[in-house]
């Protein structure tokens, strides 16, 4: 995926919200696109050229409930991982403990565990606010990762897997419904010498119900934690952790009541500007 040409799907609202945004954004999930932005009138998504078909994106913005359009440009062929290189993102510090950077950055200050990636496209570079999130709870509940099983959903470039790894974890789970994503998350975890610790595969929560797991990481939209809820919490094991993020803070009330129907309760919240990051014990 180095150099593919994509197509860049423009999807509006009217009126737009970031809440129909996201709702949009999970319907086309289905489809092979491979990364999503967000913007003040429209959400972007990217597809290689010869996976997209407009008549499946317009059979699945047929339904739902509030109108929308959509319209195709063609991007250029690029080296995207070069690109994403090139680009002005810094190496990223996170509570003095966890560095992210790009491959083959030199002259960084080493923190307790460091991670170097190169995601394709726009698969997780940590710095996103629902990422930093996710990391420092993780690192204030080292002992229920230290040791145990976990399994990291929707893991995109596998920045949270490898910090589980690193940490100590037993084995570690990295999921994600894009095989391109899955990929990446698997090269990044050789790259960091954590591979034999991590296990990736190309699926949805369903994959839960193949074992048992201690914790439990889901960095994904709202819509889609809301529907795996029940499936999570049936794959935690009783005092089991589990850690979510992706979402705004309008949220929580949702997430926290549907949680509550599965025997999750709430034992911990982070914000950090509009988003949220939640922890449920079971």
């Amino acid at each position: 995926m180095n150099s593919l040409e994509y197509i860049e799907v423009k999807i509006t609202m009217d009126p737009f919200t970031q809440e129909k945004a996201e709702i949009v954004e999970a319907f086309l999930s289905d489809l092979p696109f491979n990364s999503f932005t967000m913007e003040d009138d429209c959400l972007k998504a990217y597809i290689p050229k010869e996976e997209y078909d407009p008549r499946a994106v317009k059979l699945v913005l047929s339904g739902l409930d509030f109108d929308t359009k959509f319209s195709a440009d063609m991007l250029l062929g690029r080296n995207w991982n070069a690109q994403w290189e090139a680009s002005s993102y810094k190496p990223l510090v996170i509570d003095g403990t966890v560095t992210i950077k790009p491959w083959d950055c030199e002259g960084v200050p080493r923190t307790r565990y460091n991670i170097s990636i190169r995601p394709n496209m726009a698969f997780g570079t940590g710095y996103h606010p629902t990422t930093s999130m996710m990391i420092s709870s993780m690192l204030e509940r080292a002992s229920s990762i230290k040791g145990h099983a976990v399994m990291d959903i929707g893991c995109g470039s596998g920045v949270l897997a490898i910090l589980s790894a690193k940490m100590g974890a037993r084995k570690t789970w990295a999921v994600d419904v894009d095989a391109v994503a899955a990929q990446s998350a698997f090269d990044n975890a050789y790259h960091n010498r954590v591979s034999p610790k991590i296990e990736c595969m190309c699926g949805d929560a369903s994959l839960l119900q193949a074992g048992w797991y201690d914790v439990i990481l889901a960095n994904i939209h709202s819509n889609v934690i809301l529907l795996d809820l029940k499936t999570y919490s049936g794959g935690l094991r009783k005092g089991g952790l589990l850690l979510v993020s992706g979402f705004y803070g309008t949220d929580v009330e949702a997430i926290t009541k549907e949680a509550s129907l599965h025997g999750l309760s709430l034992c911990g919240r982070k914000d950090t500007d509009e988003w949220a990051c939640l922890a449920f014990e079971k």
